[in-house]
């Protein structure tokens, strides 16, 4: 933390290089311990002071964009009601065991703690070079978690790992530190039931899902951007990794949700014109896949059928709508809603919270209808500022980076499934590229200065190789 604290902007990258591992790190070498799960705030909370110092040193402002002050200040102010009002009024009486008000405090924390990731990464990346660099750092940590997720699938594919091979009733189906495999947390794998969900190098499967689906858009940046034709090959490798771990992982959302992104992105990027880089990988990708389906000819229709049979037994729409309800009820005489981080999984230690599976619901439950829209507003109204903003970039190199990271802004914001906002990765990525966003106009001013500062140069140049050509001309013979 005092290495943190000193060297900011290196922890700020090792903050984002830990982050994939974490889950792996906390089993591995930790043990489960508390503190494992949360030691990447070591490298962030001390930086994000530096940080502040820093600007307040400076004149700078800390908190970016400014334009979203007014839709911050009215979340926190509906969330500051609810804890004083709840969660204190909870803990004049508290359930034996239970600790309300640090169950609230806990919760602000997951709801709104990582929101400085904005100004974080704003002044992270000072330089097209530090983009680059940015962009280039993640699909390295998505080809190497990727080919560790591939390894975990073949070594319990093999026997070498028994999964949850062999077990009884609802133990198939329920993901176990027990099964642990070479990385990552808690998982299933009984193939006697057609049913696997792995957690590649995180704590468990639905994390690792979510990674999968943001690396859809970091390995897509990278493949489609990069300045460099290797790093642009790299990116492709990595899509197709990515895409392979979609199948492989057993999760729907993103065996679904990779393949849509992709093609979501070709099209609002405008990279579709490029799509003939896409070409080579994707025919390799083609011969992957029909090779692994001649050794595993199940796999792909498991998942399939596991997809189909999920949408039949609980349509999403169907589902969300169930979960407003359920929420509702809980909140009809209750304004302010049930309590910060009362349905908050990672608060689990300071209280049992309600089960609830999708984020607006959750919201819901805890801050009220007040809270709940005072956030998904401050959600859209960041992501049309992020929109203004890459749109007015005029290098094109630079937009297309922005276009990419602007559609993950997006989807994250009007995302309806599960509560990605919530947990480990989506938590950090959505509010880092949104900073990286934010900077891009910056970028885009120091490369149009330089520009001009090459043509005023180059003009010199002729000017004083016109004047010594004249002098030339006119001297005496």
């Amino acid at each position: 933390m005092l290495l943190s604290y000193k060297y900011p902007r290196q922890a700020l990258w090792a903050f984002l290089i830990y982050l994939p591992f974490s889950g792996t790190v906390t089993y591995a070498i930790g043990g489960g311990s508390a503190a494992f799960q949360v030691a990447k705030d070591a490298f962030y909370i001390p930086a994000l002071i530096a940080l502040i110092q820093s600007c307040k040193k400076k004149q700078l402002p800390w908190f970016i964009p400014k334009k979203m002050i007014p839709t911050f200040s009215i979340l926190l102010m509906m969330a500051m009601l609810t804890l004083i009002f709840v969660n204190g009024g909870m803990q004049l009486n508290p359930i034996k065991g239970e600790k309300p008000i640090l169950q609230g405090i806990l919760g602000l924390k997951v709801l709104i703690g990582y929101i400085p990731l904005i100004a974080c990464t704003y002044y992270l990346i000072r330089t097209k070079k530090d983009l680059v660099l940015f962009s280039r750092m993640h699909v390295t940590l998505a080809i190497v978690c990727c080919v560790l997720g591939l390894i975990q699938y073949l070594l319990l594919l093999s026997g070498k790992c028994a999964g949850t091979r062999g077990m009884s009733g609802e133990e198939l189906f329920k993901a176990t530190l027990d099964a642990r495999c070479f990385v990552g947390g808690s998982l299933v794998f009984s193939p006697e039931v057609k049913f696997i969900r792995l957690p590649g190098t995180f704590v468990a499967p639905w994390q690792w899902a979510w990674f999968l689906i943001a690396n859809a858009f970091l390995t897509f940046a990278s493949a489609f951007c990069d300045p460099s034709f290797w790093w642009r090959t790299i990116g492709l490798f990595g899509m197709a990794l990515v895409f392979g771990n979609a199948v492989i992982s057993g999760q729907r959302a993103a065996l679904i949700m990779v393949p849509v992104a992709t093609a979501v992105l070709l099209v609002l990027t405008g990279q579709v014109v490029n799509l003939k880089r896409f070409i080579p990988i994707g025919a390799g990708l083609a011969i992957l896949l029909f090779v692994g389906a001649a050794i595993n000819p199940g796999v792909f229709e498991q998942r399939w059928e596991s997809f189909v049979n999920r949408w039949n037994a609980a349509p999403p729409q169907q589902f969300l709508f169930n979960q407003f309800e359920q929420s509702h009820n809980f909140i009809i005489d209750r304004p302010l809603g049930r309590g910060v981080g009362r349905a908050t999984n990672s608060t689990r230690i300071f209280g049992n919270p309600q089960l609830i599976e999708t984020f607006q619901p959750k919201l819901m439950y805890e801050l009220g209808y007040p809270g709940m829209i005072a956030f998904q507003v401050m959600l859209l109204h960041l992501t049309f500022l992020t929109f203004k903003t890459y749109r007015s970039v005029k290098d094109k190199n630079l937009r297309s980076y922005g276009a990419s990271f602007w559609v993950f802004v997006g989807f994250i914001s009007i995302n309806t499934q599960y509560y990605p906002l919530d947990v480990d990765p989506v938590s950090v990525y959505y509010w880092v590229l949104a900073g990286a966003i934010l900077k891009l106009p910056k970028i885009d001013k120091q490369l149009q200065d330089e520009k001009h500062k090459e043509v005023e140069l180059d003009e010199l140049q002729v000017r004083q190789q016109f004047k010594e050509k004249k002098i030339i001309a006119s001297a005496p013979i």
